[in-house]
């Protein structure tokens, strides 16, 4: 009788004020919450921005379901159901322009993603921290220059006149005439990722120098009186290292999958190039909010969203299935 008594859990209301979170193990109470006071009152104006900028905008979305006019007060606008997003399934410039934004963003992740690696493993090699410096300088600089800028820089390069690349091309016996680079449909994509590898491989290249910085030193040690070299190193403990971080990087990024750009293939497009370098987003402002068709606009923007979100959970799904790191 009184080892089922003692046996028994004792319940008293501090207890029942407490949770713990399975995840971290952590017991979450009101009295936790008034020491971190200051932590929730920093975290305010974040929410506020958040709620103002990113949800209130939400209400919006109606559009998508109205032929929605400025002029017309809201209880006057006519609904038109899914006729936009019907319209937009069935156009033939959609399809074009969303096969261009997939195939644009896949390059850009593929081609991004294995440079920022490859020059963070490069630079960790790299011993004397001068040099290492100065390479890290040299590589962060074009990210902050506007895509204004960077256009006009690419397309100078491309000009068929005096452009570098034909120059060097031609030099090297590669082409015996200077390639209309930006004239033909054809280059367009390739032109688009080496100009934001160019661009952001440097700025890319920070998380993962820092991923590896958190590998622990006596790893190496080991590796090095197992007789493993420099590419051995970068194989068997500096790659695995940053994994976690990889996976993470790939799933938040694959959610901006129809996220191709605007601004570059705004500027460097033309009439010639006008079936390969359209995206969603020029597509939104051209046949969208130029046009007045906001509702339209909307429609594709809703599609844009949820696409986005459901790729992130496929990917994060798809990770935890296979035991790698994930975002929740």
């Amino acid at each position: 009788m009184s080892d089922t008594v003692l046996d028994k859990p004792v319940k008293t209301q501090k207890t029942r004020q407490r949770r713990v979170d399975p995840e971290i193990g952590v017991s979450l109470s009101w009295k936790t919450l008034k020491t971190q006071k200051q932590l929730i009152f920093m975290s305010v104006p974040i929410a506020i921005y958040l709620i103002i900028f990113n949800y209130a905008p939400i209400w919006g979305w109606v559009m998508a379901f109205q032929n929605y006019r400025p002029a017309l007060s809201f209880g006057k606008q006519e609904w038109v159901g899914l006729q936009q997003f019907n319209f937009l399934f069935s156009d033939e410039t959609f399809m074009m322009v969303l096969r261009n934004t997939v195939a644009m963003s896949f390059i850009n992740l593929v081609l991004g993603t294995v440079t920022a690696i490859g020059l963070a493993l490069l630079l960790n090699e790299i011993k004397v921290k001068f040099f290492k410096r100065i390479i890290q300088s040299i590589s962060y600089l074009p990210h902050f220059l506007s895509w204004v800028i960077a256009a006009g820089i690419v397309a100078t390069s491309l000009s068929i006149d005096d452009g570098i690349v034909n120059i060097i091309l031609m030099k090297l016996h590669f082409i015996k005439e200077p390639i209309m680079w930006l004239s033909e449909g054809k280059y367009f994509w390739g032109i688009v990722g080496a100009s934001n590898v160019w661009k952001e491989v440097g700025w890319g290249t920070i998380i993962y120098l820092a991923a590896i910085t958190s590998i622990d030193p006596s790893l190496y040690e080991a590796a090095s009186i197992d007789g493993a070299k420099r590419f051995q190193k970068m194989r068997y403990v500096t790659l695995p290292g940053i994994k976690a971080t990889f996976v993470i990087l790939l799933i938040m990024n694959i959610g901006h999958i129809l996220d191709a750009g605007f601004e570059l293939q705004y500027l460097l497009g033309n009439g010639l190039t006008v079936d390969w370098s359209q995206t969603i987003d020029i597509f939104v402002v051209k046949y969208g909010i130029s046009m007045g068709n906001y509702s339209l606009a909307t429609a594709a923007g809703i599609f844009k969203t949820i696409v986005s979100v459901i790729l992130v959970f496929i990917a994060n799904y798809i990770a935890k299935r296979l035991g790698e790191e994930r975002l929740v």
